[in-house]
């Protein structure tokens, strides 16, 4: 094998013309195309982390409305607690009053019965006095016969309670 001088030149200038016209019409065309790709690689890689940073953002968010949420709930039942206490407290003391009420009322009753029980007797005992003493008097009785008198009205008296 030799080596030609003449074919090491012309392969060196049709290098040389190839590069040229690869430079000027397909070098810049595939460099933009490199360029347009790394810019639209960055530009996902920025929105990837401008996604992950907001769905961190929402988690926290979520969490948040949770723990709110329990917080509100555990409040909620809280004053439901306190709520059905006060309103257990004021039946008990309704009841209270209402069988307080109820005594008084049924004492009154009874009182009110008992002045007429003796509004009664005493109309009876009063009439039987009457009677007693108009028997006596249309009489002439002893006083054994007056102490049976006596003695049956009071049987009277007391057979009337």
């Amino acid at each position: 094998m030799s080596f030609v001088w003449e074919n090491f030149v012309w392969a060196i200038v049709a290098f040389g013309i190839l590069y040229l016209l690869l430079s000027k019409y397909a070098f810049g065309p595939l460099f933009s195309v490199m360029e347009k790709r790394r810019e639209l690689v960055k530009q996902q890689l920025d929105e990837a982390a401008s996604s992950r940073t907001q769905a961190q953002q929402y988690i926290d968010e979520q969490k948040e409305a949770l723990a709110t949420a329990r917080k509100e709930a555990h409040d909620i039942i809280e004053q439901a607690k306190r709520s059905s206490s006060l309103q257990a407290d004021e039946i008990i003391e309704k009841a209270k009053e209402e069988t307080t009420r109820l005594k008084d009322s049924a004492a009154r009753d009874i009182e009110n019965e008992k002045e007429k029980a003796i509004a009664a007797l005493r109309g009876e005992v009063s009439s039987m006095s009457v009677a007693i003493a108009s028997k006596i008097l249309t009489k002439e009785i002893d006083e054994k016969d007056q102490t049976e008198l006596v003695d049956q009205y009071l049987n009277e008296v007391g057979g009337k309670q």
